[in-house]
């Protein structure tokens, strides 16, 4: 199993911290076919061989994400596309 952590601070309101997780989680449903959840401030993303969590509070992103053991090869692959997100669209 292969697991991964994106931490990233922000300054912009919370809820277009919000709108930017909400399009992520979108982004990651439609992409990888993964089904999220929100409690609160925290979204919780589970699929095939997926399984993470998303949450915002203190002026910090956190994003944990666990993979499987065939998901794990592509670790990589996703810790750089949920990274790029962050930096496209979280300030």
């Amino acid at each position: 199993m292969a697991q991964f952590r994106i931490t990233k601070p922000y300054t912009m309101p919370k809820d277009k911290v919000r709108e930017a997780a909400e399009g992520l989680a979108a982004t990651l449903e439609r992409q990888h076919g993964v089904r999220s959840r929100w409690e609160g401030d925290t979204v919780h993303i589970r699929g095939a061989g997926v399984d993470g969590r998303m949450s915002f509070h203190d002026d910090l992103i956190d994003v944990s994400v666990k993979l499987g053991l065939l998901t794990s090869m592509f670790e990589p692959v996703l810790r750089e596309e949920v990274q790029r997100y962050l930096d496209k669209h979280v300030t």
